[in-house]
């Protein structure tokens, strides 16, 4: 049986910037909490979360870990996200997973880029939030203005229920405890905004406190949970995960202010396809049906698949025949674990709040929902939105007859990696993540744990190709070879769609001049054509075809007629359209220091790049946000480097598509033609 009813459990993850001391603040609270005998250190590779042998050579994090803990008869499960942004992936997976997401911020360095956007992501995802702000012991802090700057980003909203004190060796509460000393600002005030901001939510309650000047924390508890829900109250609370102070403060704020499962709001399930989908809320009631989502998938060589899952309805329990998605095989749960980092500490029941994992089912896949009964399938959780990978590397074997392995190999990294992709386009396999640390990570964990060893170069750029103008098209297969014959006619006409719009194929034959079992054949040679389009042999998008006459013979007609039809009228339909090449043009956002900013703007103009925006951060470094093409960001982490002496990073991330200059589509249309007449 389970030892923790529902509403005694808390799903919290600690997002944020790299270096915001996350890891070590996990540690601190499974000290605190005597989970474990004594705080471990990142610098020695003795934490918890960061087990992974490279976690250690890089010392952060990179991959969320799992931990669980009990404080004042509550049970908290905490997952641990990496930083970096090119590790954004593991981070969004684990908001999927809890009700509040806990944004720790490094007193020192201030807002960061990550930080940001973590906020942004779980006010989307309708995740209540909370601020931490770590390290306030370090030396030259001003946490008067990291507050006020935290407010002016994020809103009013954003309000302290601590306080440091005695010079950031202690935390005062400013929400049950109307008075106390703080290192700044005053606590009654700090108390009063937050009844303030607490009791505008609840007409009644705000009546009752107009009328007697102070209403009682169980009086709060309700709206205070609502105003989470709303966005309408952020808490900022304040910890040094170093010399432990607010530690015992930040545990009290989780399990008495944190929604239990049955206060946050609900997830984001919905029920059938996308197009008619129905959303549902599954109840956090152990008693129904199961309804639980794998947010994680861990692929080892040694112990297997592991799939790491929250209950959102019913009870898992060991034995338990679950299904997977729509399939009609159910699995049993033969072993059922708590995580607690690398540990597997196995459990016999699983209620709603729970997270929890079980190994060696294959079949499971992230993202997959379980259930317990055919009338729970085709339930899905809305995705979240990940960053589009735009790092790619070509890869070269070192070793003949590796192929197979290395495709086994990259599989198994994709299935735990939703920003890591894998494209075999031509003669090369290209991955792609989010950035150089990235792709780094995947290529030391190809040797060192798969023990596939490649060489990497430039990829190819992913330009695409489309139309510009409305043309018709038309082909006639016909073939003749002593027996029966082939034959398959084609009119089509095509058209220009928004950018971004895709691919439609509309069918608007009449009279059945096109037999309705040959408009598939028909498509598929259409389809043909948008893998490697006729101008300069990239991808076709953005546009329709319409696919609105054509003959059959009764005999002859055949679909390898009409797939050749389909084909060529494309092609000569395209070839009068105007086709024209389009290159990726990224986001770029760069930290770097001050003084290299002229440097680093001036480059970037000179890569047919434009800067829209720079701002100062802390220690004299600045972030440059711009966009540029992607293929004039080959091999731009050297030149970072080079020109910041090292200091510099960057990310990138996909903005749109756009036509190339008129030189650049000739030299890729000519170098084509050349590669085409060789073959």
């Amino acid at each position: 049986m389970p030892k923790y009813a529902t509403d005694a459990i808390r799903t919290i993850a600690l997002v944020g910037h790299g270096a915001a001391g996350k890891t070590t603040l996990t540690e601190a609270l499974l000290h605190k909490t005597g989970a474990i005998p004594a705080p471990g250190s990142v610098e020695k590779g003795t934490t918890v979360c960061d087990f992974d042998p490279l976690e250690k050579e890089f010392k952060h994090s990179l991959a969320s870990a799992i931990v669980n803990f009990e404080h004042r008869d509550t049970h908290i499960h905490l997952i641990d996200t990496p930083g970096y942004p090119d590790f954004l992936g593991q981070s969004l997976n684990a908001l999927a997973a809890v009700e509040t997401a806990a944004v720790v911020i490094n007193a020192q360095n201030g807002i960061e880029m990550v930080t940001q956007r973590m906020m942004q992501w779980a006010r989307e995802r309708g995740l209540c939030r909370m601020i931490v702000i770590n390290k306030i012991d370090a030396e030259n802090v001003d946490l008067r203005g990291l507050l006020a700057s935290i407010q002016n980003v994020f809103g009013k909203e954003c309000l302290p229920i601590n306080l440091p004190a005695a010079g950031g060796t202690q935390v005062v509460d400013c929400f049950f405890n109307p008075s106390g000393e703080a290192d700044f600002s005053s606590v009654a005030d700090a108390h009063s905004a937050l009844v303030d901001q607490v009791v505008e939510v609840d007409e009644k309650l705000m009546e009752l406190y107009l009328e007697q000047g102070e209403v009682s924390p169980e009086q709060l508890h309700a709206p205070f949970e609502q105003a989470l829900r709303d966005g309408h109250l952020v808490p900022v609370c304040f910890v040094s995960a170093r010399n432990g102070a607010g530690v015992s403060e930040l545990l009290d704020v989780f399990t008495r202010l944190m929604p239990n499962p049955a206060e946050g709001n609900p997830p984001p399930f919905y029920k059938g396809e996308i197009a008619t989908a129905v959303e549902i809320h599954p109840a956090p009631d152990p008693k129904q049906h199961v309804i639980a989502h794998v947010f994680k998938v861990v692929i080892d060589p040694f112990v297997g698949k592991t799939a790491v899952f929250r209950v959102f309805q019913g009870t898992i329990r060991r034995d338990s025949q679950l299904f997977i998605g729509d399939g009609r095989k159910p699995f049993k749960v033969g072993h059922m674990f708590m995580l607690q980092g690398k540990e597997h500490i196995e459990t016999d029941a699983c209620v709603p709040g729970d997270i929890a994992a079980v190994t060696k089912v294959d079949e499971i896949e992230l993202d997959a929902v379980l259930h317990d009964s055919h009338d729970e399938d085709n339930i899905h959780l809305r995705p979240m939105k990940y960053p589009v990978p735009m790092h790619a590397l070509a890869l070269e074997l070192k070793r003949r007859g590796d192929e197979q392995r290395l495709s086994e190999v990259l599989h198994k990294l994709a299935a735990e990696d939703p920003c890591f992709r894998v494209d075999h386009s031509g003669n090369e396999t290209v991955i792609s993540g989010l950035g150089d640390l990235h792709m780094r990570y995947i290529l030391d964990k190809m040797q060192k744990q798969y023990h596939v060893e490649v060489g990497t170069k430039p990829p190819r750029i992913p330009y695409r190709e489309t139309v510009t103008a409305k043309a018709e098209g038309h082909h006639r297969h016909k073939k003749q070879t002593g027996g029966a014959g082939q034959f398959g006619e084609v009119f089509l006409r095509i058209e220009p769609l928004a950018r971004g719009k895709g691919f439609e194929f509309v069918d608007q034959v009449k009279g059945g001049t096109i037999p309705t079992q040959f408009i598939p054949a028909v498509e598929k040679g259409v389809r043909d054509v948008l893998n490697a389009g006729p101008l300069a042999g990239f991808q076709m998008q953005d546009v329709r075809v319409i696919v609105y006459d054509g003959k059959h013979h009764p005999v002859d007609s055949k679909e390898v007629a009409f797939v050749s039809a389909g084909k060529k009228a494309f092609l000569d339909a395209i070839l009068k359209a105007r086709p024209i090449v389009l290159e990726p043009i990224v986001n770029i956002e760069i930290n770097a220091p001050e003084s290299n900013m002229g440097d680093i703007a001036g480059d970037i103009s000179s890569k047919r790049g434009q800067i829209s925006g720079t701002q100062s951060a802390v220690g004299g470094t600045v972030t440059i946000t711009g966009r540029a093409p992607l293929s004039e960001l080959n091999n731009y982490q050297a030149r970072l480097k080079s020109v910041t002496a090292g200091q510099g990073s960057y990310v990138i991330e996909l903005s749109h598509y756009e036509p190339v200059p008129p030189n650049v589509q000739q030299q890729l249309a000519s170098q084509y033609k050349h590669v085409d007449e060789e073959q």
